[in-house]
């Protein structure tokens, strides 16, 4: 009887999934949307601690979570310059773009941190 190298290779361990049930995806989407931006960063952050992206990713999105708040707020100090948009640009691209972020962690075909 031949034996055949591949029956008893180990099967490769499979990426770890963050979202289990579309629900799921949903409810982790909408994070970064219903909290306005102030926690853009904890899909990722639990991402990373399933597994599902590598640490570096989250603590990159931590940081630039807090610059951005922090340049958000510091460009209208003033009462009277409450009219300038500046402050909710940067503050739409924030949750609009982590909300993209958090919906693609389980896409395969990214591989950036993963």
């Amino acid at each position: 009887m031949a034996t055949n190298p591949y029956f008893n290779q180990p099967f490769t361990p499979a990426r770890p999934r963050m979202f289990n049930t579309t629900p799921a995806k949903v409810v982790w989407t909408l994070v970064p949307v219903v909290t306005l931006g102030l926690c853009a960063a904890v899909p990722f952050v639990v991402a990373a601690v399933k597994g599902v992206v590598k640490p570096w990713l989250a603590v990159t999105y931590a940081v630039g979570e807090i610059a951005i708040l922090v340049v958000a707020m510091a460009v209208s100090p003033e009462p009277d310059d409450a009219g300038s948009p500046f402050a909710g640009l940067l503050l739409m691209i924030l949750i609009i773009t982590s909300a993209t972020h958090t919906a693609l962690l389980d896409n395969d075909k990214i591989s950036v941190g993963k």
